[in-house]
């Protein structure tokens, strides 16, 4: 579950919880958690701008080597200041456990990797919206819209994390109870 930005039905900016992952296309066997392809038919009906959304983090995480894997967390600086990633969402009824229910689910736009994020991830990255651009991937004609989806320029992002974290739980609450005291 995440937060996320979407234009409501009276075109108010509302935010609200949604699951992170699309059902799998017509003919996939996988839920779909990022969308590169916006040209394949099955996408393009979510490119409305009703069904555009902003998906507020403050880093995310890409994965480099074979096994072990090494993760590696992006931010914009080292004070983590909050972003959006171009997402899309909608309304799906499915299977929750034994119960069938509604549910709102979004998915996250990727593009080609930055030079940044190459040695990394060489293939793909998430599209990364600046201020000036979130108005336009939430109401722009989709053609508009979809010239947003690029790598974001090199320098915008720093490396602010590598590796998994050394502390145990219990040195962690230590650390948290320091850092609140």
């Amino acid at each position: 579950m995440a937060l996320v930005i979407r234009i409501d039905d009276d075109g108010a900016c509302v935010m609200q919880q949604m699951r992170w992952r699309f059902p799998p296309p017509p003919m996939g066997n996988r839920p779909v958690t990022n969308v590169r392809n916006t040209s394949s038919t099955f996408w393009r009906s979510w490119q409305k701008p009703a069904y555009r959304c902003l998906v507020p983090a403050t880093s995310f995480c890409e994965y480099s080597g074979d096994q072990p894997k090494v993760p590696h967390w992006f931010a914009l600086s080292e004070d983590r200041p909050p972003f959006a990633f171009a997402g899309i969402w909608r309304p799906w009824a499915g299977l929750r456990g034994k119960q069938e229910c509604q549910h709102l689910v979004f998915s996250i736009l990727t593009t080609d990797a930055n030079a940044m994020m190459q040695p990394i991830h060489p293939t793909a990255m998430p599209v990364i919206l600046g201020e000036e651009d979130a108005e336009a991937w939430l109401n722009a004609p989709r053609e508009i819209a979809m010239h947003l989806q690029h790598p974001a320029p090199d320098g915008l992002l720093s490396i602010v994390a590598t590796g998994t974290r050394k502390d145990t739980v219990a040195e962690a609450l230590v650390i948290a109870r320091f850092e609140t005291a």
